[in-house]
């Protein structure tokens, strides 16, 4: 487990005036990436096949990696690591050299119905309010929530003509926020609530899963909301049971806080930037942006879902979705229908690399034995 200070809520003037949750890479460190991705391209492996040896870091940049994954661990639950050389390296490069540090960082998670293990964030013209519609491949505002893995990793490689501005929010700042205002809800976030998966399940998985919004643990916050996936199960699962009035009221409350001046604090991504965010600490939303004409110049990140070695343990209701609550566990991240044997073969190899518990993944509620 990390040594670090455990997460704590913040505020955005917190956020703003206390930067410790920045890092700027030396010139030493940035140079090291480059090294690595020099040996990446000469070994010219698989992405499935590489191991951290394939990208091999010298001790300062490897060093920051851990420290930036601390961070997200820590006090603050996120980071941002700037000044990445995406500027000199091509597309191909970029994301040879991202899934190099990611090796180093923790054990990638499958992302989406096509089970992706690196998903470029990017306007392709896709509709985000649809059923299920995902927000990256699009250039829509986003609503308020967490993805669904230890830490999400955006690497900025071209930014917007203009908005795509990140927002974060501290998570447990936003329950004590309802706690101050509405004690009385504060149980309700505890309740079970029911999602939609928006097609991204195993086959053998129910389109839906039950995950309460705030955790009951007392030594290990977590929560877990996105009210477009909880109002598409109300719309397109007749079993699942409704939302209560409580519940609905709830909802509308955190729609109120979360974009609040006090809770939401935003950044620009620069090009080179990397931000990785605390699932569980933290959630994130961004506003529409307007791109470039060009299509060389249009806004495009990088996105990787990690499971992390010195990750916190998580409630047992969390275990339906994430498919293993112990600390340092390979977990989270959606199955889709495309898992290869090659993906299988580099998650075990990878969990024993870093030392992270690991177990054969099972659906723990199948199609036939959810019962909502």
């Amino acid at each position: 487990m990390s040594m670090e200070p455990k997460p704590r809520a913040w505020l955005a003037h917190d956020a703003a005036q206390d930067l410790s949750w920045i890092i700027r890479l030396t010139p030493e460190e940035a140079a090291g990436f480059d090294t690595a991705l020099a040996h990446a391209e000469a070994a010219a492996k698989p992405l499935l096949s590489m191991t951290r040896a394939d990208f091999p870091l010298p001790a300062p940049s490897r060093a920051v990696l851990d420290r930036a994954i601390a961070t997200t661990q820590g006090r603050w639950g996120m980071c941002l690591l700037k000044g990445f050389g995406v500027d000199r390296w091509t597309e191909a490069q970029t994301r040879l050299a991202y899934w190099g540090m990611g090796l180093h960082m923790g054990t990638a998670r499958t992302q989406n119905r096509a089970s992706e293990i690196i998903n470029d964030v990017r306007d392709t013209g896709a509709d985000y309010k649809v059923k299920g519609g995902r927000g990256y491949n699009t250039n829509a505002g986003l609503d308020f929530h967490q993805d669904s893995c230890d830490v999400v990793a955006l690497l900025c490689r071209r930014t917007a003509k203009s908005g795509g501005t990140s927002k974060v929010v501290s998570s447990i700042a936003l329950r004590d926020e309802v706690a101050r205002l509405r004690p009385d809800l504060v149980s309700v976030l505890q309740q079970d609530w029911y999602h939609s998966y928006q097609g991204t399940q195993d086959p053998a998985q129910p389109p839906y899963y039950r995950c309460p919004i705030v955790g009951d643990d007392p030594d290990w916050f977590c929560a877990r909301t996105n009210r477009k996936n909880t109002d598409a199960a109300q719309r397109d699962f007749d079993e699942v049971p409704r939302l209560s009035p409580a519940q609905r009221e709830v909802l509308d409350l955190l729609d109120e806080l979360m974009p609040s001046e006090k809770l939401c604090y935003s950044m620009e991504l620069e090009q080179g930037d990397l931000q990785l965010l605390n699932n569980y600490v933290t959630l994130h939303s961004r506003t529409p942006f307007e791109d470039f004409d060009a299509p060389d110049r249009k806004r495009h990140l990088l996105r990787l879902w990690l499971a992390v070695p010195s990750s916190q343990p998580l409630p047992p209701q969390w275990e339906e979705y994430y498919g293993d609550r112990r600390a340092g566990s390979v977990r989270g991240g959606v199955r889709g229908s495309a898992i290869t044997a090659e993906f299988l073969a580099y998650e075990e190899r990878q969990a024993k690399d870093l030392g992270m518990a690991w177990r054969p993944w099972q659906a723990l509620v199948t199609r036939n034995t959810a019962s909502a």
